[in-house]
């Protein structure tokens, strides 16, 4: 049986661990989206951040702390932080990829609008710095706000890469590595960082969030063409729709021949989609086991998040970071 199928989630597991710690945060993160002057900010923060995502970064975060035996109340402020920075970047994204819908619900561009949208995400990302300074731990302001940089420039590689055939699986990495990853490392390293752990931990908890958010985006760009989207609040095909070279279609693009790669020009690169072309598209990646291909390279990196926690402490939250690399990937089963 596969953990999607588990009585208990491992990810709900470690958010009744911390049930208190993340009742914390969720409570730091509602009194600082606060606005006197703009009500329209916590309106459409409210819309994102309450409309029921799992918090897994910021329980990373804590659960990192925790696993290092971290006492204070800063891990409260560091996790609201990377909620914060992850909550700024969904609204950006739902911008610049003009989408419709995210966990099911509109998007807050599609309810209010772009100009919304783009200026309470910059707001949140101010409201982040504000919190990530409090803990007054420069290695913790240098983690974060680099992690900062690090997702914009993936974003910004993404737009010239996602749509160019020339694009290989070390080009997506790369992406993923800022799009998505960063932020999954930089939550499980300042867990580390503000309990004081030894360097070997810390660099242990880097790894394991670097591999995790790998494992994660490849398992979403697999379910997009294979996920069921009343259970993922996506579209299948949407990345296609959207011209998105993501993982597998870079695998089927690899062992084209020249009709399939002209196909893919027309599509991806030019744009010029008719219909048919998305049931085309996913007899290619059959063709090639492209979406088989993928699984197998999502199950390698979440076996490589697993592998890095492992000589950290006997602690019962390292056995449910390991379940939840598992449970990431699960969901391709």
């Amino acid at each position: 049986m596969g953990l999607d199928h588990a009585a208990t989630k491992p990810h709900e597991q470690l958010a009744r661990h911390l049930d208190s710690r993340m009742n914390a945060v969720n409570g730091l993160i509602r009194e600082r989206m606060a606005s006197r002057h703009a009500p329209r900010i916590p309106e459409v923060t409210a819309h994102l951040v309450e409309a029921g995502g799992k918090r897994l970064r910021p329980m990373l975060t804590l659960a990192s702390a925790d696993l290092c035996g971290y006492g204070g109340v800063f891990d409260v402020h560091l996790a609201a932080t990377v909620e914060f920075i992850h909550t700024a970047t969904l609204l950006h994204d739902d911008v610049v990829d003009e989408s419709r819908q995210r966990r099911g619900r509109p998007t807050a561009n599609l309810l209010w609008d772009n100009k919304s949208s783009v200026l309470v995400g910059d707001y949140l990302f101010a409201r982040a710095f504000q919190l990530m300074v409090e803990p007054g731990n420069l290695r913790v302001l240098d983690i974060l706000s680099n992690a900062a940089a690090v997702i914009a420039e993936g974003e910004v590689l993404q737009l010239s890469a996602a749509r160019d055939l020339a694009t290989d699986e070390s080009v997506y990495l790369q992406v993923v590595r800022g799009k998505t990853a960063a932020l999954f490392s930089a939550a499980t390293e300042v867990g580390g960082v503000i309990a004081e752990a030894p360097e070997a931990h810390i660099k242990a908890l880097f790894e394991y969030g670097d591999a995790l958010g790998i494992a994660f985006q490849i398992v979403d760009d697999l379910l997009d063409y294979q996920g069921d989207s009343s259970a993922t609040g996506k579209n299948v095909g949407d990345d296609f729709r959207e011209r998105k070279l993501t993982l597998p279609v870079i695998k089927a693009i690899a062992l084209a021949d020249d009709e399939e790669r002209t196909f893919w020009s027309r599509t991806i690169e030019k744009g010029r989609q008719e219909d048919g072309d998305l049931d085309r598209a996913l007899d290619l990646l059959k063709k090639h086991g492209a979406l088989e291909a993928t699984r197998a390279d999502a199950l390698e990196w979440a076996a490589k998040a697993r592998a890095a926690i492992e000589t950290l402490p006997d602690h019962p939250v390292r056995k449910m970071l390991a379940d939840i690399a598992d449970y990431v990937v699960a969901r391709v089963n």
